[in-house]
């Protein structure tokens, strides 16, 4: 087992900067990333790169994507004094590795990865870019960089981490051991549905509450999210599982959900009822949030500081780490 110098196992986990991250983002990770940076040496990647794969067509938001998400990730609790943040792009022994695995991939692995083909199905996608096929093995060097052990995923990343493992047993087989096999943490919510009571909540699909949403906004959202669709009268008996509301229930309002669930059935609570006592959980939540926001809003410049530094350290531990590839596969071929 590879660890830190402190002896702690390794996390690395992050987002496309995309825009926004909303409720789905954090009970399908973030909170995970919270509670175990106190556990791990946890390494949290902003990918723009990857963010390219399809935004390329307007490369110039990624500026202020990429601060977004780092200022989402510091209001929900990340503590920079324990979590390393940085930027993909700035660490180019990433985008080497990157080019290296690719050497052992086939396109075949990459062409029957479910998420890459439901991806490209979401997208519209008839003819996919070499970028956008190659996604998971830029990730398997996203996560392998640090050697990684762990990573804290939503459920449709599953086969991105299995691919990062089979590139690391075949590395590791064909030229020596270097990298750990990382394993996927899935939380307790992998999936959260979106307002439209259809789809898992998406920046892409409107359909999300974000992190960074005011207490009217909120509230705003909740009242016309989907509930059961057979409930006509506040009276009537309702069906808890089919209602968009609860489901929200369970994630944000684990102490009382059973309770909620036992009322609608009888009719006793009404879908209104049902939405304020939402609203007011979701900014409960969100209040402590909305108030970590305020200071980095003020200061924009922490936000720069934060990357910097932890770009730095990223670049130290990539450069430890493609000293080692190059020695294994025999191209470090002037150190010697």
């Amino acid at each position: 087992m590879i660890l830190s110098k402190n002896n702690k196992k390794r996390i690395l986990t992050g987002d496309r900067p995309t825009g926004k991250l909303h409720l789905g983002h954090y009970v399908g990770s973030l909170q995970n990333r919270v509670k175990l940076q106190n556990e791990y040496d946890t390494f949290l990647i902003i990918a723009d790169v990857q963010a390219l794969t399809t935004n390329f067509d307007h490369p110039e938001k990624l500026s202020e994507d990429v601060r977004q998400v780092a200022r989402d990730y510091l209001a929900a609790g990340i503590d920079p004094e324990k979590t390393t943040i940085f930027v993909q792009s700035l660490v180019p022994e990433i985008a080497e590795l990157t080019v290296l695995y690719s050497m052992i991939v086939t396109v075949n692995q990459l062409r029957h990865n479910p998420t890459i083909k439901s991806e490209a199905e979401q997208y519209g996608y008839q003819e996919m870019s070499y970028g956008f096929l190659g996604y998971p093995v830029s990730q398997a060097a996203d996560i392998t960089f640090c050697q990684a052990n762990l990573v804290p995923v939503g459920e449709d990343q599953i086969p991105h981490i299995e691919q990062t493992r089979k590139i690391v047993r075949k590395f590791n087989n064909m030229y020596g051991e270097v990298f750990p096999e990382p394993e996927a943490l899935i939380s307790d919510f992998p999936r959260l549905i979106g307002l439209d009571g259809k789809n898992k909540m998406s920046k892409s699909l409107n359909n999300a509450i974000y992190l960074s949403d005011s207490k009217e906004k909120v509230s705003q959202k909740i009242m016309k999210a989907k509930t059961d669709p057979a409930r006509i009268h506040k009276d009537d008996p309702g069906n808890p599982e089919v209602c968009t509301v609860f489901h929200y229930q369970k994630a944000f309002n684990t102490k009382n959900h059973t309770q909620i669930a036992e009322k609608c059935r009888a009719g006793t609570i009404g879908c209104v009822a049902c939405k304020k006592k939402m609203i007011k959980k979701l900014n409960l939540f969100l209040e402590p949030m909305r108030e970590r926001r305020k200071k980095y809003l003020e200061n924009p410049e922490l936000i720069d500081q934060i990357l910097n530094k932890g770009t730095a350290k990223a670049r130290k531990e990539a450069a430890k780490t493609m000293k080692k590839v190059r020695e294994v596969m025999k191209i470090d071929y002037f150190n010697n």
